[in-house]
Formats: C-alpha cells, sequence, structure tokens
C-alpha cells in the first residue's frame, strides 16, 4: 500500500515538474520573442500563439504590434485576432469595445457584420442573473436587433432572433419580480402601475391577462386602503379596468375573477354614495 502511494506521488511531482518546466520553457521562448525588433517575427510568433489558442500570448504580441502595423495591409487581420484574445479570455468588456472599433476602422470589410454581431454577443455574455440590472440585457437585445434591421440576409438571424427572445423573457420576469415586490410590500398604485407596463412593454405575452388581473387587484386594494373622499373615484378606476379585461380578454380563464371585483367594486360605490345620502340628511 505504501509502495502504491509513494509511486502515486512520484507520478504527480513528475507531472507537475513536466508541467512547470514546460511553462518555464515557454515564458523563455516567449520573452525572446517580445524582446525582438523583427517584427515580421513577433506577428508570426503571435499568430501561432492565437492558433494553439494561447490568446494571453498572442494578446500581448499583437498590442505591441499595434502601432507598427496600421495601415500595413495585414492590420486587419491583426485587429481581427486581437479582438477575439480578449474575447476568447472572457475579457467581454474589452471585447466589445474592440469589435465596436474594428467596424469604425474598417467599415467595408468583408468581417465587420461578424464584428458587428459580436459585439451585441459581448453585451449578452455580460447579461447578469435575474435579479441585478439588467442594462447590458438591454443593450444586447437592442443591438441584435439592429444587427437583423441591417443585415436581414445573415445567417446569424435566427440566433440573434433567439438571443432577443431570451433576453425580453429575462427582463419581463425582472418587471415581474418588481412588480410583485410592490404588491407584497402594500405600494398598491405602484404595483397596480407597474403589472401596467408589463402589458404595455410585453404586448405579445402569453401572461398578460394574468397581468391585468393583477392589476386590478392592485387597484382595488389602493381603493380599500384610501380615505372615504378618495374612495369612489378609485373604485371607479378598479371597474374601468375591470371592463377593460373583458373587452381585451373576453375568452380568459381569469374572466370570473375579474367580474367578482367588478361587481364588488360596483356595489362598494352604491354603500358610499347610500351613506352620502344619509349623512346629508
Amino acid at each position: 500500500m505504501l509502495k502504491f502511494f509513494n509511486l502515486a506521488a512520484l507520478m504527480r511531482f513528475l507531472i507537475l515538474f513536466s508541467f512547470v518546466l514546460f511553462l518555464c520553457v515557454s515564458c523563455s521562448k516567449f520573452a525572446k520573442v517580445q524582446k525582438s525588433s523583427d517584427y515580421n517575427l513577433k506577428l508570426k510568433a503571435a499568430n501561432e500563439y492565437y492558433d494553439k489558442k494561447n490568446y494571453r500570448f498572442a494578446q500581448q504580441l499583437y498590442e505591441e504590434l499595434f502601432p507598427v502595423l496600421k495601415g500595413d495591409p495585414r492590420f486587419e487581420d491583426l485587429y481581427f485576432r486581437f479582438a477575439y484574445c480578449s474575447y476568447y479570455q472572457k475579457d467581454y468588456l474589452n471585447a466589445e469595445n474592440l469589435f465596436k472599433s474594428f467596424v469604425e476602422v474598417f467599415p467595408n470589410s468583408k468581417k465587420s457584420e461578424e464584428m458587428e454581431y459580436m459585439r451585441a454577443y459581448c453585451y449578452y455574455k455580460q447579461s447578469p442573473k435575474i435579479e441585478l440590472d439588467q442594462t447590458n440585457t438591454t443593450r444586447a437585445v437592442g443591438l441584435m436587433q439592429t444587427f437583423i434591421n441591417t443585415h436581414p440576409g445573415s445567417e446569424k438571424n435566427k440566433e440573434a432572433q433567439q438571443i432577443i427572445e431570451s433576453g425580453r423573457q429575462k427582463m419581463e420576469v425582472k418587471e415581474l419580480k418588481s412588480a410583485e415586490l410592490y404588491y407584497s410590500i402594500g405600494q398598491y398604485k405602484a404595483a397596480a402601475i407597474a403589472f401596467t407596463s408589463l402589458i404595455n412593454n410585453y404586448p405579445d405575452s402569453d401572461k398578460s391577462d394574468m397581468y391585468k388581473l393583477n392589476a386590478i387587484k392592485s387597484y382595488y386594494e389602493y381603493a380599500t386602503l384610501s380615505v372615504d373622499t378618495k374612495k369612489e373615484e378609485r373604485f371607479q378606476q378598479v371597474i374601468t379596468e375591470c371592463n377593460d379585461f373583458i373587452d381585451r380578454f373576453p375568452e380568459s380563464t381569469l374572466l370570473k375573477q375579474v367580474q367578482g371585483y367588478l361587481n364588488t367594486s360596483q356595489n362598494n360605490i352604491k354603500a358610499l354614495k347610500n351613506e352620502q345620502v344619509k349623512t346629508a340628511a
């Protein structure tokens, strides 16, 4: 058992030693290239590092060649690869900027379409969890839509459309959670506005009738908790929302609940008016 353990430990040591030795040799070779004043040698080495997916070394060499090769026919390919070095290292913020800059520097390049798509895709890769700020998701959706509009025949459009739908679903859930939070903490007017915004922002959502019902519930709670002088006006708002629901969603399974809020609000208004008559008498 001890002999086996020693053998296993030796193997781990040899593997680690070989890896460290490989790194030392690689770094030594890279250092020699980096110190060289032969720019053709540097570019060749950078491309080799890139092709071998050693993007860190490739990026460093490309960056050194930037001021040297500006105006050179090879500069476009250098810029293209340099941008992807950031992307492959998951530095999406810098990659997005480089993809954008590529299109500005080479607007007529055959690679411009790909760069425009990749810029939008970088925002998609930076899209955070639903609970966090969705600015990058919004930008991804906007840029993907712009890409589709400006490149109607692109083979990337199907993927772009899927990203748009995914992003919009995420933003919809984000807005829904905010509306539900307003309702849960008793901010009923804010909840009603938020649920109404969901309907307006996502008119094709299959949850539109649910959002409308939640807006009705919110307006109803808001009216119930209002001072007496405001109740009639606010119950009337509930009635208006209920009638709008019936017009827009006549086949909804939620119709019975809406009818209940409609009837209750009408009865509340009648009770308020009767009370006013009694008070006046």
